[in-house]
């Protein structure tokens, strides 16, 4: 008898069909997406051959469906026959979980700390607030969800974000590790996390810090004589988010440290977030210990803002000044400004102070002078923009066509060149180029290049186009 067949003549429990889905799912897919992806699923109910499944979000059924749903689709005929399917429910609202308040546990100073029970009853509501007042947090109020643009560039991080800071430490991104270059936004997003806990729960305790400052901090705790202070002030947190964990590599005294209290937290159910500008297995340095326990949780990247992207935070951002620009400023500024949101954000100011010394409005040509002035090379700023709109001009092709799935002739010219010139003049990684033209995987980039590549030398007009 099939599992179906059983599956027919007697109600089964859906936990027993979802966890048989599992075994299949986990021997086809790596460690890390399983953890991520599909052990924070649960299983809700099955109805004759259709199992229903909780999810977080839209963005869980949309990356599931998007890669991985032949996957999903054979496993679900297989455990529930051909007639089986899968139906997603997306958490709305969470219902409040009461946890027992933590010992209150004063920042470590170097003067004596009173020894605080740690068997309490639940404060009253004014001693939430005494939380929060006995150590500074150091979380920045104007990073939030709200004023952090999204865009493909930062899609999976942000989405890892909110979920977290609905329900802190209960996802499997724990710890979040997110790297990427500088000025990309990785502390504003961490940052949001921790202001939308505290906004949804007032009596976690949050700290915000770069390792460095950790760094200095548990080297005045050993002059003081504090380090068991100062070890369980940190072990003491709901929510412990440390900027730039790279400062952490040759210090290893620290890392012993922050090994414990990693430990300490995760094993508590408290959530960790880290930040570095490369992935936790590039950290050399670091030692084997941390690194494998950074990435046991989510490690996602945040790139470069895509052209659309930085026209939206301009906008964003001057409109909170209370200035409109035109369109042609904005597109201007982000055709030419294009390795970070913070020399976008200079940028931006430098014009808004050029035009109040001046007493003049904001022009065009006024852009384009301060762009000048704040130009870091004074090469011309190749973007992978820049070479697509020149490209779609040359060809005589929509920009937009170039990014959907349009098969068309020149289309597909027009994509597959502005994609080898990408490649050629920028440092964009291939991944970074795909996600120029529509999302694509770097695999399809790499095709284009290696069809340029033919064609430059056997088709003359492709050669002139390219030396044009």
């Amino acid at each position: 008898m099939t599992f179906n067949d059983t599956v027919m003549k007697m109600k089964i429990d859906h936990e027993v069909v979802w966890k048989e889905c599992l075994q299949i799912i986990k021997k086809n897919v790596p460690f890390l997406t399983f953890n991520t992806w599909f052990l924070p699923i649960k299983p809700v109910e099955l109805v004759s051959t259709t199992l229903k499944i909780q999810v977080p979000n839209n963005f869980f059924v949309e990356w599931i469906e998007e890669h991985y749903n032949t996957l999903i689709h054979n496993t679900i005929n297989q455990v529930l026959g051909p007639e089986g399917k899968l139906a997603y429910i997306i958490v709305e609202e969470k219902e409040e979980v009461f946890e027992p308040e933590p010992a209150i546990i004063a920042k470590p100073v170097p003067v004596k700390v009173e020894n605080v029970p740690e068997n309490i009853f639940p404060p009253k509501p004014e001693i939430k607030q005494q939380i929060q007042e006995d150590f500074e947090n150091y979380l920045n109020s104007k990073y939030r969800f709200e004023n952090f643009i999204k865009g493909e560039n930062n899609q999976l991080a942000r989405a890892a974000a909110v979920a977290i800071s609905e329900n802190p430490g209960a996802t499997s991104f724990n710890p979040l590790f997110i790297y990427g270059g500088v000025g990309l936004g990785k502390t504003h997003l961490m940052q949001a996390i921790g202001n939308k806990i505290l906004d949804n729960h007032p009596e976690k305790r949050i700290i915000y810090l770069s390792s460095d400052i950790f760094t200095v901090e548990f080297v005045e705790a050993i002059q003081n004589n504090t380090v068991n202070e100062f070890s369980n002030f940190y072990k003491s947190m709901d929510v412990l988010i440390i900027d730039d964990i790279q400062f952490l590599i040759g210090k290893e005294k620290t890392q012993d440290l922050f090994f414990h209290i990693f430990n300490a937290l995760h094993q508590s159910g408290k959530q960790i977030i880290l930040s570095s500008d490369k992935p936790p297995k590039e950290l050399a340095g670091l030692k084997e210990r941390l690194v494998s326990r950074f990435q046991w949780g989510l490690t996602t990247d945040i790139q470069p803002p895509d052209f659309e992207t930085r026209v939206a935070i301009l906008k964003n951002k001057s409109e909170s000044y209370g200035i409109n620009l035109s369109r042609d400023i904005l597109e201007f500024i982000a055709h030419n400004i294009t390795s970070n949101i913070r020399e976008l954000e200079g940028c931006l100011i430098k014009l808004l102070a050029n035009a109040s010394l001046s007493s003049q409005e904001i022009s065009l040509e006024m852009a384009k002078k301060t762009v000048k002035e704040i130009s870091t090379s004074r090469e011309v700023n190749i973007s992978i923009d820049y070479i697509t709109k020149n490209v779609c001009e040359f060809y005589g092709v929509e920009e937009n066509k170039v990014r959907e799935k349009n098969r068309k002739k020149e289309v597909v010219l027009a994509r597959q060149m502005a994609m080898y010139l990408s490649k050629k003049l920028t440092k964009s990684s291939l991944k970074t180029i795909g996600l120029h033209f529509g999302g694509r995987d770097h695999s399809t980039v790499i095709h284009a290049y290696n069809s340029i590549e033919k064609l430059i030398n056997t088709d003359e007009s492709v050669k002139d186009a390219v030396k044009s």
